[in-house]
């Protein structure tokens, strides 16, 4: 893969950057049956202001355009309006813009917008987003619409489309054993590494684990939710202060908190560390 992008590979977007693997993970998501003889072309757009640290993954197959963003936080209710305005920007680029002034019909590729929904906190298994809800006048029908699939696959849900593709499967397992490896107060580094040991001891994402170790290291650190690390530190914190006095403790672990902020997840924003840990700016700045 080419390395110099504007933007940042996750874990998802490296491992499913594979035909077979979008193709199978389609089929679960679509209830079809393609083989090796059904294309399917990547069209992931590099320079996308429209995201955040990471970039997300486009495809066509059989004439559909699907869009899939992982998503490890709160869900953002814009989904609908961030996808709107990124498949105008994929079909500019999929289309010859003179064909639009020629009146013969133009066929394009149908969008299809998923939401794979990694997070720690509590949502549904499913649930539609709709455009038409961030509408200032409401319409009924919409003359426009654009909806967007939102699938919990934490592998604790147990969803059918994660059982329906092992590749997905494994994936959402891994995750999971990081998360189980912060929740017994191992760090974000410690928790990582344990889980690629143990998920290659138990063949899940083996062959990708191995050679791409370090490599998932890294994105890791830079992409591993924020909320999830925060959330972990804060529980430790609400533990402490339990023992020591909750005041006491609790200031202690927001320090510790800010000082994870800095130095494993590389937060330079004073103003997003002192919202995250409730501390002050001066005191942040004398941790930088």
């Amino acid at each position: 893969m080419n390395t110099n992008k504007k933007y940042k590979d996750s874990v998802f977007t490296r491992y499913f950057s594979d035909e077979q693997k979008l193709r199978l993970l389609y089929n679960a998501l679509e209830g079809t049956n393609y083989g090796e003889e059904t294309k399917v072309n990547i069209i992931t757009l590099e320079d996308v202001l429209f995201m955040n640290l990471k970039n997300d993954i486009c495809f066509t197959i059989d004439n559909k355009f699907i869009i899939l963003i992982e998503h490890q936080s709160t869900i953002n209710n814009n989904m609908p309006l961030r996808c709107l305005l990124y498949i105008a920007r994929e079909y500019e680029k999929l289309i010859n813009k003179n064909i639009v002034y020629r009146s013969t019909l133009q066929k394009i590729p149908t969008p299809h917008c998923y939401v794979l929904y990694n997070g720690v906190n509590n949502y549904p298994k499913e649930k539609i987003l709709k455009l038409s809800d961030a509408f200032l006048v409401s319409q009924n029908p919409p003359e426009l619409e654009l909806t967007v699939k939102v699938i919990n696959i934490n592998y604790e849900e147990n969803h059918s489309i994660v059982q329906q593709c092992q590749y997905l499967k494994e994936y959402s397992y891994f995750i999971s054993v990081v998360r189980t490896y912060l929740k017994k107060g191992f760090t974000l580094n410690e928790a990582i590494i344990n889980a690629v040991k143990t998920c290659v001891n138990e063949n899940v994402m083996k062959e990708f684990l191995e050679k791409n170790a370090s490599e998932v290291l890294n994105m890791l650190f830079t992409e591993f939710d924020m909320d999830t690390a925060i959330e972990t530190w804060k529980e430790e914190g609400r533990k402490e202060g339990i023992k020591e006095g909750f005041t006491k403790g609790e200031i202690k672990k927001q320090m510790e908190i800010a000082k994870n902020l800095i130095a494993i997840l590389d937060v330079k924003d004073v103003n997003i560390i002192s919202k995250a840990t409730g501390l002050s700016i001066d005191e942040i700045k004398k941790l930088m």
